[in-house]
């Protein structure tokens, strides 16, 4: 009997492309769990920039009208002390210069006379001056904003806001995922009640 000829090898795949191959364990929520993140990641890396211009613009707009309504309301003045400080030998928490609440004489932009209460150092004596900031009614208060507080405030609100879309991003991914995990334990639940009697009836 005359040899066989050998059985012809199948043909090798074309150059460059390797034939993909259907993975049997990989479940339908597997590709709908990667879909997902990639999404979300695209528009939390989309949004988060557009989010923090555009609360950044509107926070700056914001406080530079506080700063613009504190500079017409609020003037610096000298004010003098009425009573001795009292004296503190000790510095105060982190080192620094202990002061204490007391009253001042100031004069208000009309030329009227008031009291009012600030802090001054440990030890100021009677009579001393002072340069603080009042309101018209002539209550001590904080200085004006000032072009660098109205920056740094709106870039901390542009970090918040970078932050609420990532941790919304975050929240979302993270639901979604509790979701598909539910709905993967489902489906198993019921391919065992299909499965099981099967594996556990008797022979």
């Amino acid at each position: 009997m005359a040899d066989e000829p050998p059985p012809a090898e199948p043909p090798d795949p074309p150059r460059g492309r390797t034939p993909r191959r259907r993975n049997p364990l990989r479940r339908r929520t597997d590709a709908l769990r990667t879909w997902c993140g990639l999404g979300v990641l695209a528009v939390v890396v989309v949004l988060t920039p557009v989010a923090a211009v555009v609360v950044a613009d509107r926070a700056h707009r914001h406080y530079e009208a506080v700063a613009r309504h504190q500079a017409q309301t609020r003037h610096e003045t000298t004010a003098t002390l009425l009573r001795d400080a009292p004296r503190h030998p000790t510095p105060g928490p982190d080192g620094e210069e202990t002061r204490h609440p007391a009253e001042v004489r100031v004069v208000t932009r009309e030329g009227r006379t008031r009291t009012t209460t600030v802090d001054v150092p440990s030890g100021l004596p009677a009579g001393s001056p002072l340069r603080i900031w009042v309101t018209a009614e002539g209550e001590a208060t904080e200085a004006p904003l000032t072009a660098r507080d109205v920056r740094s405030r709106s870039r901390g609100w542009a970090l918040m806001a970078a932050l609420g879309v990532v941790l919304t991003g975050a929240a979302t991914h993270a639901a979604a995922r509790h979701a598909l995990r539910r709905r993967d334990l489902a489906a198993w639940d019921a391919a065992w009640a299909r499965t099981a009697p099967d594996w556990t009836s008797p022979s």
